[in-house]
């Protein structure tokens, strides 16, 4: 393995750090509401202290995207994750809720440099590849989870210090790593869009904005299974809650690995967009699978939950793909922030309106309405733009 191989692998591995500590504290302060309970704090509060990293992300996502484009990833990643993790070391101890959420709110804004980034996947890793790369990096997303579900409630036994101490040294560990190691390399002419100069805003079409709006449409069925598959499994099925959990988590393996499926399938086609459609259409028919048997009442609806437990997560490598190629190196950054924009506020706004619709029509209605938004998504996604630009592309190679 040469050296540039070895370097760009290891790109890819600090990437994955990187993710995996955002998403550990994003994701798995939920770990923490027994602990903070037992610290006095009322549900109501810790819900809210728990939505706080997530409120702090989508306050920064873009402005860090700016920033990846103009000074790199290195400088990014090392600034955000660092601030990141300073600000959960002072957490540790500050007094009284409010100040607690604001320095929650203010790490999850630094540690938003994390999901603006995915430059590096583009420079490092040649178009046949970046899909399978950019999977991996994705599935550090799950990663977290398992790690903040392993790791969280144990340090949390003793009181909340020794959790944010925790996910303080993760930060610390993953900034230090990406200002020892990041390089981000010259493009190569490979690269979608390589033909546009810098300053061409990607914007200034509809392609882009396209995959945007798809993507967030694919996260509403997502976050509706993972939101509400325990309650369905309980509630409807009448499992109890330990035998549930443990075929969700097995369920979110096999999530994270039809990332890597999905972008091994993408770099082999040589298409984002094709399989980004398929699996929304897939999604959608299994959504409405979904409602018929839970309407039935069928046995059948467990095999379908734990289907779109798989499906529904697949695309999201697929789409943080397209967009990075589709607005070129120059506009990467920002790209992925807004992308990354449009698919907290959704996923934010998810649980709050299905909960109602369930709580006011059942779970086979609902279903049935969230099968609509994949089957638009599948409607949107600009399969027909992107080959006409990698036809062009593979011209522009030709002539070079």
């Amino acid at each position: 393995m040469g050296s540039r191989e070895r370097m760009r692998w290891l790109m890819l591995v600090i990437g994955m750090l990187a993710m995996t500590a955002g998403s550990t504290f994003q994701y798995g302060l939920a770990y923490l509401i027994p602990a903070f309970r037992d610290e006095g704090l009322s549900l109501e509060q810790t819900g809210l202290l728990v939505a706080c990293p997530t409120i702090g992300v989508m306050c920064t996502l873009i402005a860090w995207g700016a920033a990846a484009d103009r000074w790199g990833e290195r400088v990014v990643l090392s600034t955000g994750l660092g601030l990141a993790g300073l600000i959960l070391l002072a957490a540790r101890s500050v007094h009284g809720t409010a100040v607690l959420a604001v320095c929650l709110a203010l790490a999850g804004a630094a540690a938003a440099s994390v999901l603006a980034s995915g430059r590096l996947i583009l420079g490092w890793f040649a178009r046949h590849e970046r899909a399978l790369a950019m999977g991996l990096r994705q599935s550090a997303g799950p990663m977290g989870l398992a790690l903040a579900a392993a790791t969280l409630p144990a340090l949390a036994a003793a009181g909340t210090g020794r959790p944010l101490l925790f996910l303080a040294v993760l930060f610390l560990a993953a900034a230090t790593a990406a200002f020892v190691f990041v390089r981000g390399p010259d493009l190569p002419p490979s690269a979608a869009t390589a033909a546009q100069p810098a300053s061409a805003s990607p914007y200034r079409t509809p392609g882009l904005w396209r995959i945007h709006a798809a993507s967030a449409l694919l996260v509403i069925p997502q976050f509706t299974i993972t939101t509400f598959a325990l309650v369905f499994l309980t509630d409807s099925r009448g499992w109890a809650p330990l035998t549930a959990g443990h075929l969700l988590a097995g369920a979110q393996v096999c999530g994270a690995l039809s990332r890597l499926g999905a972008g091994y399938w993408s770099d082999r086609t040589g298409s984002r967009l094709r399989p980004m459609r398929i699996i929304a259409v897939t999604t959608g028919v299994g959504m409405l699978a979904l409602a018929a048997a839970a309407a039935a009442g069928s046995s059948l609806a467990v095999p379908a939950l734990l289907f779109l437990g798989v499906v529904a997560v697949s695309s999201n490598g697929l789409s943080f793909t397209a967009v990075a190629e589709s607005a070129g190196s120059a506009w990467a950054g920002r790209a992925l922030g807004i992308q990354t924009t449009g698919q907290n506020v959704l996923t934010a706004a998810t649980p709050p309106v299905l909960a109602a619709a369930i709580g006011a029509a059942g779970f086979a209605p609902s279903y049935a309405v969230v099968a609509a938004f994949p089957l638009i998504a599948a409607v949107i996604v600009p399969v027909a733009a992107e080959r006409t630009a990698v036809a062009a592309e593979a011209g522009r190679a030709d002539r070079a």
